[in-house]
C-alpha cells in the first residue's frame, strides 16, 4: 500500500535519516568516530540494527564505507558532503533538546572557532534575518496523495 499524505522533502529526508539509530550513528561519524565497534558503543545500538542503519546511510550517499584492513576485512565510515550538510540540522536538534527536553545542563557543548559557545541560529540566506514562523509563507506546497 502506497504512503499517503502530502509530497514533502521532510518526509523524503526522514526516509533516510529519520530514525534514532541513523541520527546517532551520523552524530558519531561527524564527531570523528569511523569504526563500527566505536559507533556501536557510543550509540548503544545493537549490532544488527546499527549495521542496517549504516548500510542505509551508505546506500543513500550520506556516508562512505571504506575498507581499511584486508585480513580480516574491516571497514570505516566517512562523512560525505551530504552528511556534513546535515551537521547544522543535528546541532539545531541538539539545541532544541537542551532547551525543551533535557533537565539540567547540556551534556555536550561546542565551541566555535571565534571562541564562544556555539548557538545555532537559522537565518534567511538572502537577507540574514532570523527565521520565525510568522515570517514564513509557503509559495508552493506538495500535492496530497
Amino acid at each position: 500500500m502506497a504512503a499517503r499524505g502530502r509530497e514533502c522533502s521532510i518526509a523524503d529526508a526522514l526516509e533516510v535519516v529519520g530514525e534514532r539509530w541513523s541520527l546517532l550513528a551520523l552524530r558519531e561519524v561527524l564527531l570523528g568516530e569511523r569504526r563500527f565497534n566505536q559507533i556501536a558503543e557510543n550509540t548503544g545500538a545493537s549490532r544488527d540494527i546499527l549495521a542496517a542503519r549504516l548500510r542505509k546511510l551508505v546506500d543513500a550517499g550520506v556516508l562512505e564505507k571504506r575498507q581499511y584492513e584486508d585480513h580480516p576485512p574491516r571497514f570505516e565510515y566517512l562523512p560525505t558532503e551530504s552528511a556534513k550538510a546535515l551537521q547544522p540540522v543535528l546541532l539545531g536538534l541538539m539545541q532544541w533538546g537542551d532547551r525543551f527536553i533535557r533537565q539540567g545542563p547540556p551534556p555536550t557543548v561546542y565551541e566555535h572557532d571565534c571562541g564562544e559557545e556555539l548557538r545555532v541560529n537559522s537565518v534567511c540566506a538572502h537577507c540574514g534575518e532570523p527565521i520565525a514562523s510568522r515570517g514564513l509563507h509557503a509559495v508552493r506546497l506538495g500535492a496530497v496523495r
